[in-house]
């Protein structure tokens, strides 16, 4: 059938256009049988992972005739155009990530089975303590579809080779097979391994009993394993002698060798191995990077001591490890015995590359000062989800400094799963508990200057996020010159939330962002007015290019599509701003002041009679209005940046000492949600 279509297409197409498949279950030499020589030239696969919006994995797949430059082209427009971690595979079954990830998920699913695992116990250990996200292996086959596998494990069977270890969990258990015929076939079913069920208004989360085939309410795993993988690792995890340990070390030696086994079979090196597991199952270390954690001695030793068979790689890597740092570089182990360089794209930068061959200009707790190269330095945060504290607040003043001594701008950027989450609420309760209003009061200041110092200094700072950048995390980067975002970065000021307006500046940079609006309609409100909606609704965007929309980013910001692209990408737009530099003159709008804040109060008071405001929303709001409304002024008379910093400040202090502000922080620490009172 894809030939009879790909007949159809070569009939019409433009020669020396370039075609591609998306498929993994059928080999390209297949494809193109029958097919001539002009369309094999300009064929290749490339295979996405679904989402293919959020996973950023794309097998990349040429035959022995594509020409080189077509290659070549479609890997440049996947990575810099589409964002994607492009990994060069070998035309096998399954190509790199389902090779081994479905190998992965069979042998964990029915090895629980055979254990005698709960399938929260399963999900337990080979999820996080592993580095494999929480929904581990029966909560990830819920995701992607029950009925999917057995179908996988018909293409495999007429793929692989009599030997290959896959063949071992071909195997597709009665209970599967029944849950498929029930119409358990996962999320997209009536559930699956997992389901939700109402009870009395509330919905319940129940598992199946992987023996008798009957749900329960599911419960939380207590296994020692998993405890002492807390504080020891993913060695800890295998080496205790609870269920849990034997079944961690059984699965995972199981793919980990399995994983050796396949290089070069199925591409030239391990790196290759490792990314597409990392970014096409969100693992957070690749197969050879996991036996680097346990130590490549120590596994293959065990491995002898069950009677194990052991890979070839693993026997030539010896007491040695499959990655190391040399010369400030990290090389990978090959296939001939020797260490290579690990290699990057052009205009590719990573500060992971950066801490290999430097130390840090400056450090603390929280973040760090690096020299990236080119003139520019670069702020990482590195607190806890990179929430904002005072330490992070104290390097903000040190990066001024240093890069004024003789640096031509900073960067503001890490590589944490997000920018940052906010403020650390966690020191504003405790203070908030013991009273302590003028530490607090102290803090909300210092995070004001340090951000107006940011957008005042001499030299050029752009931001550089990714994933989430709320709270205090946003309004760092509203005072820099520019940004240069990762596509999928989610912005937004979300202190209502917690019971709280922006406090560092987050309300007056967003209400001049919507004045300078040359597009917006005549006078104060509609600027008051959008700047009203988007904090008081704690709107976040969905996109950095939502961002722009909302105005978190100007028109002009940068957005990047390959997160491994932003850091240089922020250099770049650093070095640009650095001529002739001079910081942006911030305007003075003239405000209505109590006009307007009457007129935010009254649309609130419709929310509030219709039900979709609480009573303190109705006082939160009130506090914001009379920041963006100007507050004791009028019409005939502007306001400027500190006037409003000021306004910012004494409705935070005045929130912040309420009970239902202390119980709405407290309440999102425990549960991470907003709590509605």
């Amino acid at each position: 059938m894809k030939r009879d279509l790909y007949k159809k297409v070569d009939a019409v197409r433009k020669q020396g256009s370039i075609v591609s498949s998306n498929t993994s279950t059928i080999p390209l030499a297949s494809l193109l049988e029958e097919m001539p020589e002009s369309f094999r030239r300009d064929f290749l696969i490339t295979h996405f992972f679904n989402p293919p919006r959020y996973m950023r994995l794309l097998e990349l797949v040429a035959g022995p005739t594509t020409r080189e430059d077509a290659t070549a082209e479609v890997r440049d427009f996947c990575d810099r155009a589409l964002g994607k971690g492009v990994v060069v595979c070998k035309d096998t079954p399954g190509f790199i990530g389902n090779r081994i990830g479905v190998y992965w998920l069979q042998c964990a699913a029915l090895e629980a089975m055979r254990q005698g695992l709960t399938v929260e116990e399963a999900d337990a250990v080979a999820g996080r303590p592993l580095g494999i996200p929480k929904t581990g292996v029966f909560g990830l086959l819920d995701l992607v579809g029950i009925d999917l596998m057995p179908h996988i494990m018909v293409s495999m069977d007429s793929l692989l080779g009599a030997d290959d270890a896959m063949r071992e969990y071909f195997e597709v258990p009665d209970l599967v097979q029944k849950m498929i015929a029930d119409g358990y076939t996962g999320r997209k079913g009536k559930g699956g391994f997992y389901r939700l069920q109402r009870d009395g208004g509330k919905r319940v989360k129940q598992a199946i009993d992987l023996a008798s085939g009957e749900y329960r309410d599911a419960g939380k795993a207590a296994l020692a394993s998993v405890d002492a993988a807390k504080s020891g690792g993913v060695r800890a995890l295998m080496e205790h002698p609870d269920k849990g340990g034997a079944y961690a070390w059984r699965i995972m030696a199981k793919t980990l060798c399995y994983a050796a086994s396949l290089v070069p079979e199925i591409a030239d090196d391990i790196v290759a191995v490792d990314e597409a597991m990392k970014l096409g199952y969100n693992w957070t270390q690749g197969p050879f990077e996991l036996i680097d954690a346990l130590g490549a001695a120590w596994f293959t030793g065990r491995l002898r001591e069950q009677g194990e068979p052991v890979p070839e790689l693993l026997e030539k890597v010896g007491e040695g490890s499959f990655y190391r740092i040399a010369d400030g570089r990290r090389q990978h182990f090959g296939t001939d015995g020797a260490y290579h360089d690990v290699t990057r794209p052009a205009g590719v930068e990573l500060l992971a590359d950066v801490k290999l061959r430097a130390q840090p200009l400056a450090t603390n707790g929280s973040a760090s000062l690096w020299d990236v190269g080119d003139g520019v330095v670069c702020l990482e945060f590195h607190s806890k989800m990179n929430a904002i504290d005072t330490d992070i607040l104290e390097m903000i003043g040190k990066a001024l400094a240093i890069v004024a001594s003789g640096y031509k701008g900073l960067v503001i950027y890490n590589e944490g799963t997000n920018f940052s989450v906010g403020a650390n609420l966690g020191l504003m309760i405790f203070a908030a508990n013991t009273a302590a209003w003028n530490d607090i009061e102290s803090t909300v200041r210092a995070g004001q200057q340090a951000y107006m110092a940011l957008k005042h200094a001499p030299f050029p700072v752009v931001g550089a996020p990714s994933g989430m950048a709320l709270g205090g995390g946003c309004e760092v980067l509203l005072h820099c010159d520019a940004v240069e975002a990762h596509a999928e970065t989610y912005m937004g000021l979300v202190e209502v939330g917690v019971g709280l307006i922006p406090g560092w500046g987050g309300c007056k940079e967003l209400l001049l962002r919507w004045w300078q609006d040359s597009r917006r309609p005549g006078g104060p409100m509609p600027a008051i007015s959008k700047a009203f909606e988007t904090i008081s609704m704690a709107m976040v965007s969905t996109s950095a290019a939502h961002a722009r929309r909302l105005r978190f980013l100007r028109q002009d910001d940068g957005i990047v599509m390959n997160r491994d692209r932003v850091l240089a990408s922020a250099k770049a737009r650093v070095l640009a701003l650095a001529d002739d530099y001079a910081p942006a003159q911030a305007p003075q709008p003239a405000l209505p002041g109590a006009t307007a804040k009457v007129a935010l109060e009254m649309a609130v008071g419709g929310f509030r009679r219709l039900g979709k405001a609480s009573d303190y929303d109705a006082v939160i709001a009130g506090a914001l209005a009379d920041v963006l409304s100007g507050g004791d002024t009028d019409i005939t008379e502007t306001v400027d940046e500190h006037a409003l910093l000021d306004a910012e400040r004494r409705a935070f202090m005045s929130l912040v000492k309420r009970p239902q502000t202390l119980a709405r922080v407290e309440h999102m620490l425990e549960t991470g949600k907003p709590l509605r009172n």
